[in-house]
């Protein structure tokens, strides 16, 4: 990927290894009221994760900021919740789960018609649309493919994927393992639009030094102009520092230039926390990397096109902590370069610019 210019030492973020706090709690049947003991727990799309000890209690501690804390066990339903410095419950959370029921899987099936055959029939489809068509999505791979399941609606001309398992991906371009728990993936073939919800934990990798500091100089790469990077650099007050410019599409579909982000129609501070609520489409343009040439001539765009723009089309309010977290990511639409990258390019909430 090309780049127009290159932040060495410049973008510096007062952020995450800094500050820390630990979250801690215990995991429960919700019948019996027994622990669960060895039960999953982890803030998503992260590299932050433990078990629950004998007596169902786990401990945490995790760089200052927003997450969503996950915890699943082997036959009950997932369950997660947000959490952040700021609240008062966090030393002492409970999860209580339930059992997941047996017809669940039998509404589904016949709800929709399984494809036998779906991921010959599928596989290369899901591949782009989940793992994505950039330049890292080439060295990526689901490693369990037969954990997954299609389903299609002739009646909603509608393309449902889900998971027996996790999906487990070896990302070798960002030198991460992630192991994602696939909520649903839907694919409408009347709108064109994909969606996809889930839980992805990450796992560094480890190799030889050379390798090492490959990954280190992909992720960086990667990290700039991405959807983290314009939601630290928009808390930290830092966007036309760091490559960003914004404007807004009102409901005429007239664009206009947002000349202060931070003005009151635009985005506002509560605890701590950044609000950004603009009155229309959020247009990001960012102007220090060069779109990469798969997405050009997918969107039969120029090869002169010299800025990546993405857009986020916001139906409630979205809270934005410092760390890049978003709440809540279901009522935000992602269109644009960022709807390009997508599980490839993707960095944990964890990561931290040009770490030492």
């Amino acid at each position: 990927m090309k780049k127009l210019t290159f932040f060495v030492g410049s973008m510096i973020l007062p952020l995450l290894l800094l500050a820390q706090y630990r979250i801690s709690g215990i995991i429960t049947d919700v019948k019996t009221g027994l622990p669960l003991t060895g039960a999953s727990v982890f803030c998503q799309n992260t590299t932050l994760g433990t078990v629950t000890a004998t007596d169902g209690k786990f401990t945490l501690t995790v760089p200052d900021g927003g997450y969503d804390i996950v915890v699943s066990y082997s036959g009950y339903e997932t369950q997660s919740a947000r959490i952040s410095r700021s609240m008062d419950n966090i030393g002492n959370l409970t999860f209580a789960l339930k059992e997941k029921e047996k017809n669940l899987e039998e509404v589904s099936i016949v709800a929709t018609t399984e494809v036998r055959n779906g991921w010959e029939k599928y596989g290369t489809f899901f591949i782009e649309e989940f793992i994505g068509a950039t330049e890292n999505s080439q060295q990526c791979e689901i490693l369990n493919p037969s954990s997954l399941r299609f389903f299609y609606s002739k009646k909603k001309n509608r393309l449902k994927i889900i998971g027996n398992e996790d999906i487990l991906i070896l990302n070798q371009a960002l030198g991460y393992r992630i192991r994602y728990q696939l909520d649903s993936f839907i694919h409408d073939y009347g709108s064109g639009l994909t969606q996809f919800t889930g839980y992805p934990l990450f796992e560094t990798l480890d190799s030889t030094e050379e390798v090492n500091a490959r990954w280190k100089a992909k992720r960086e790469e990667a990290y700039l102009g991405s959807l983290i990077h314009f939601m630290r650099a928009f808390y930290n007050k830092r966007l036309k520092e760091e490559g960003f410019k914004l404007e807004y599409t009102d409901s005429t579909g007239k664009q206009h230039a947002i000349l202060d982000p931070y003005a009151d129609d635009i985005s506002t501070v509560e605890d701590g926390e950044l609000i950004i609520d603009p009155p229309g489409k959020l247009r990001v343009v960012y102007l220090d990397e060069l779109p990469e040439s798969g997405y050009l001539k997918r969107n039969n765009l120029s090869a002169g096109t010299s800025v990546q723009i993405s857009q986020l089309d916001l139906r409630e309010p979205l809270w934005v902590e410092r760390n890049g977290y978003q709440y809540d990511q279901r009522s935000m639409l992602v269109l644009g370069y960022w709807a390009w990258e997508k599980i490839a390019d993707l960095l944990p909430y964890d990561f931290v610019w040009n770490d030492e």
